[in-house]
C-alpha cells in the first residue's frame, strides 16, 4: 500500500491544486462564453468539453506509478477498490448533469452574472457538508455563507437588466435557474467526494486522487457523449466551425483550449478537497469568481450594474469572514497545544 503524504507535502499539494483551480475557475467560463458569443450554439458540445480532456491525467499518474515501482516492486497498478469505483461512477453521473446545467446557463447569461450565481455553491457546499460529513460551523463560516446567499438574492431580484441582445426573458430566467441548479449540485458533489475519501478504508494518496479524477471524468464524458450523439452535435461541428466569427482555425483552438482549461478546474477542485476540505474548495471557487466577473467586464464589455457591485462586495466580505475565522481557530489550537508541550519538556528535564 502506498504511504500517505506528510502534512508538509499536503500543504505543497494544496498550493499547486489551488493554482490549478484558479486557472480553471477564471479561464473556463471566459473561454466557453467566447464560444457562445462568437457563434457557437452547441450546449452538449460545451458540456462534453468540460471533461473530455481526462486522458491528460494519465501523464502524472504514469509518473507516480513509475516512482512507486522504483521504491517498491510489489506496488499495485491500480489503488482504487471496486467499492470506491462504483461510488465514483455515481459522482461522474452527477458531474455530467452539472456540466449540462452550467453550459446551458453560460449560453444564456453574461459571465459576470453566471459567476455571481455560481458563487452560491459555497452556501450549498456548507449545507451539504454539515449533513454529509458533519462539518462544524463557526460564527464566521455561518456569516460567510449568509453574505454569499444575500449577494445571490440581490442579483436575482434585479436579474434581466443585463439580458444579452436577442435573448428572450424566458430563456434568460431558465438560464439563471439552470446555473443555480449547477451550483447546488456542485455543492452536493464536493462533500460526497470528501465522504468517499473518509470511508475509503485505504490510504488516500494523491495517486488515488488522480485515479478518482480519471474515472469520474470518463463517466461524465460518456454522459455528455450520449447527449451529443442524440443531438447530432458531432456531425454539426465542422459546419459550425466554418461559420464561427473568429474563423475556422480559431474555432478549434477555442474548443481544444476549453477542454484543457476545464481539466485544470476538475483536477484542482478534487486536489483541494484531498489536501484540505470540501468547504475550503468552495471558498476558493467563490473568491475566484469575482475576478472572473471583472475579467468578463473588461474583455467582453459586459454591463456591471450596482447590483453586481453589491453582490461582488458581499462575496469578498464572506470570503474574508471565513478565512479570518479559520485564522483565529488555528491560533486557538496552537495556544491549546503549547501548555501541553511545555509540561512535557518540564517532565523530561526533571532529574
Amino acid at each position: 500500500m502506498e504511504p500517505q503524504v506528510s502534512s508538509r507535502m499536503k500543504k505543497i499539494l494544496l498550493i499547486i491544486n489551488s493554482i490549478f483551480l484558479a486557472v480553471g475557475t477564471c479561464g473556463a467560463p471566459l473561454i466557453i462564453r467566447l464560444y457562445f458569443i462568437k457563434g457557437g450554439k452547441r450546449i452538449w458540445l460545451s458540456c462534453w468539453l468540460q471533461t473530455v480532456a481526462w486522458p491528460i491525467n494519465f501523464i502524472p499518474l504514469a509518473i507516480s506509478y513509475l516512482y512507486r515501482r522504483k521504491n517498491n516492486n510489489s506496488s499495485k497498478l491500480i489503488l482504487m477498490t471496486p467499492r470506491i469505483f462504483m461510488a465514483t461512477i455515481g459522482i461522474g453521473i452527477l458531474q455530467g448533469c452539472v456540466n449540462y446545467f452550467y453550459s446551458y446557463g453560460v449560453a444564456k447569461l453574461p459571465v459576470s452574472t453566471s459567476g455571481l450565481v455560481c458563487s452560491t455553491q459555497l452556501a450549498f457546499t456548507a449545507f451539504f457538508a454539515f449533513i454529509i460529513v458533519r462539518l462544524k460551523f463557526t460564527s464566521y463560516s455561518v456569516n460567510s455563507v449568509f453574505l454569499l446567499t444575500i449577494g445571490a438574492v440581490v442579483l436575482a431580484l434585479h436579474s434581466g437588466d443585463d439580458r444579452p441582445e436577442g435573448e428572450s426573458k424566458k430563456l434568460y430566467i431558465l438560464g439563471f435557474i439552470m446555473t443555480l441548479a449547477a451550483a447546488a449540485l456542485t455543492g452536493l458533489i464536493f462533500p460526497l467526494v470528501e465522504l468517499i475519501y473518509k470511508k475509503a478504508q485505504q490510504a488516500i494518496t494523491y495517486t488515488f486522487v488522480l485515479e478518482f479524477q480519471i474515472v469520474y471524468c470518463f463517466v461524465a464524458t460518456l454522459f455528455s457523449t450520449i447527449g451529443m450523439t442524440i443531438n447530432n452535435d458531432f456531425q454539426a461541428i465542422s459546419g459550425e466551425a466554418k461559420t464561427f466569427e473568429l474563423g475556422e482555425g480559431r474555432y478549434y483552438v477555442v474548443v481544444i483550449l476549453s477542454a484543457i482549461i476545464w481539466q485544470f478546474y476538475s483536477l484542482g477542485s478534487i486536489g483541494v478537497i484531498y489536501s484540505a476540505s470540501s468547504l475550503v474548495c468552495g471558498i476558493l471557487i467563490s473568491v475566484l469568481l469575482p475576478l472572473t466577473e471583472v475579467l468578463a467586464v473588461i474583455l467582453y464589455r459586459e454591463n456591471f450594474s450596482a447590483e453586481k457591485g453589491i453582490s461582488l462586495a458581499l462575496s469578498l466580505w464572506g470570503f474574508v469572514s471565513y478565512f479570518y475565522g479559520d485564522y483565529k481557530a488555528n491560533n486557538k489550537r496552537k495556544n491549546n497545544q503549547s501548555p501541553e508541550i511545555e509540561t512535557i519538556d518540564k517532565i523530561n528535564c526533571t532529574p
